[in-house]
């Protein structure tokens, strides 16, 4: 029941209408039983400034940032998280003195999707597939996650090869390399983690594969897809074709939600809880 004592959290976006984030954490404070209700708020081109503090002057906890806003919006913080810092891109808001510290709970969620796969990060060698920010992200995930290798492929090497520069100066040491798309029959016959990093496979892609060659799956035991609509694209048919696992990007939406609902709330969400809101939102 809403009432006076009512927190408020919500998502800022352009579009925002599709959003499952309602589904999250609104289920998640009935389950929880936290007076709180999270809404979207659709902010025009031009905008974010202006929502960003009118968010704070109306008392609202928290707010998570999606497209095209994830960068956009550090200008308009008080502090960032030296993750969100390093990755360049922030999806959550906590309300702090003065102003909202953002934070980026997409990594950190994707590595507990991750890990409640029974993926193994360290050591292994990984495949990003794409060059954006979103691989970038990924890159800095795996990197502080002690993973040994990682090869980025991409049609335009420029724009991996700048990646590439950025997570070895910070790391310090030559972790990521280079792919182009067009080289991939060269890579070495071992197995690896792959992970599509792409919007190749969403709608209206829905058929399509950034690399459709069967050769290339034969060496990916294990393949994330960050898309997760539809629940199996192409990619992932393409991974269990050539008997590997494959996984979509639903429980890295669950998780990053559940990271900001705790960083929001200071509560732990358990396994349980967690398995409870996924079986809601996999419909």
């Amino acid at each position: 029941m809403i009432n006076g004592k009512t927190r408020t959290c919500g998502l800022i976006g352009n579009p925002v209408e599709h959003t499952m984030s309602p589904a999250i954490h609104n289920n998640l404070a009935k389950q929880m039983d936290i007076d709180l209700v999270y809404v979207p708020f659709h902010v025009e081109e031009g905008r974010l400034e202006d929502a960003v503090k009118g968010a704070y002057a109306l008392n609202i906890l928290g707010v998570n940032v999606t497209v095209p806003y994830k960068s956009d919006v550090i200008p308009f913080l008080v502090d960032i998280d030296p993750l969100a810092k390093q990755i360049g891109a922030v999806n959550t808001l906590v309300r702090k003195d003065g102003g909202y510290k953002g934070y980026n709970t997409d990594m950190p969620g994707l590595y507990r999707a991750m890990v409640s796969d029974g993926v193994q990060l360290e050591d292994r060698e990984v495949l990003i597939l794409g060059a954006g920010g979103v691989a970038r992200a990924v890159a800095v995930m795996l990197a502080d996650k002690g993973v040994k290798e990682i090869i980025i492929i991409n049609r335009s090497a420029d724009r991996a090869q700048k990646i590439a520069e950025e997570v070895n100066g910070f790391y310090e040491k030559q972790l990521v390399k280079v792919l182009a798309l067009s080289d991939v029959n060269k890579l070495e016959k071992k197995k690896y983690l792959a992970i599509q990093a792409t919007s190749v496979g969403m709608h209206p892609k829905v058929d399509e594969a950034v690399i459709e060659d069967e050769a290339f799956y034969k060496l990916v035991d294990v393949g994330y897809d960050l898309v997760f609509n539809p629940r199996e694209t192409k990619f992932m048919k393409l991974v269990k074709e050539q008997g590997g696992l494959a996984y979509n990007g639903l429980k890295m939406l669950l998780y990053q939600g559940i990271i900001a609902y705790e960083l929001w709330n200071d509560v732990v969400v358990t396994k349980e809880q967690a398995e409870v809101i996924y079986e809601i939102i996999r419909g």
